[in-house]
């Protein structure tokens, strides 16, 4: 049987993976490449907005000040205290800090030029996800004690003793392992979709109004047009949403390690 022919250069081809696919900047670094770069600028960024803000704050507060303390105020009740509760202020820096970069990173998918949402690349959520964790686990041993920790998850009270049997190995497994290995794949996949389905429609645009102009095309590519300019729209808002959820789960693992279910 014959090799399929190749495709013609006004065919139409979605986009695929390769769109995460990105060379290095600096020949020789090859970890430094565009998401690397944007990685930084969001940190530094992060960093400038927060000097900006709260480096002389007045008593009515305006400009980014404003704008700070309206992001802050956010946080604090809505991540920080329904969870943390008096331990809150304690922990606002760093679920503060969290919420600003991982923003800024996803918002980055929907800046001209940029386009790109760093979160789309696994190992960006998986090296917070993997501090996260290591957190919850020095705080849980320190408070609880290790025995205590591991028991409080792995033995809820009120159970047969050969359930524990069970019970204890699927409690080590999704309170340890899975619930943090999903707080980084969550953001991960949902910044990925839908960086990838934006570049699909955003393409058939390009392709039948531009590449490819016909009359039966042309409704094709307006389509394309419309829908990438609503899941754009859609896409800011899930930027946001995202940045929320991966900060209020880390708050309430965190209470988890202070504070024991049972």
């Amino acid at each position: 049987m014959s090799a399929a022919p190749p495709l013609a250069a006004d065919e139409f081809q979605a986009p695929g993976l390769n769109l995460f696919e990105w060379p290095a900047l600096v020949e020789g670094a090859a970890w430094f490449n565009k998401p690397a770069l944007l990685a930084f600028i969001a940190a530094a960024l992060a960093v400038v907005l927060a000097y900006a803000a709260f480096s002389r704050p007045k008593l009515v507060p305006r400009g980014m000040q404003n704008l700070g303390e309206y992001a802050y105020e956010f946080v604090r009740e809505q991540t920080a205290r329904p969870f943390l509760g008096k331990d809150s202020d304690r922990w606002m820096p760093l679920l503060f800090s969290l919420f600003v970069f991982v923003l800024l990173m996803n918002l980055f998918g929907s800046v001209i030029f940029l386009q790109f949402p760093v979160m789309s690349i696994i190992g960006y959520p998986a090296i917070l996800a993997l501090g996260v964790w290591i957190l919850v686990l020095f705080l849980g041993m320190k408070n609880q004690g290790p025995w205590g920790f591991f028991k409080n998850i792995m033995f809820p009270p009120g159970l047969p003793g050969w359930m524990y049997v069970l019970v204890a190995p699927i409690e080590f497994a999704s309170t340890v392992i899975l619930r943090h290995v999903t707080h980084a794949v969550r953001l991960f996949a949902t910044m990925m979709a839908g960086h990838l389905i934006i570049a699909l429609f955003s393409e058939v645009g390009w392709h039948f109004l531009f590449v490819q102009l016909t009359p039966l095309g042309a409704p094709i590519g307006v389509l394309g047009v419309v829908m990438t300019i609503a899941l754009t729209a859609f896409e800011l808002f899930i930027q946001g949403l995202q940045a929320y959820v991966f900060t209020l789960l880390t708050a309430m693992f965190i209470n988890d390690a202070l504070h024991p279910a049972h």
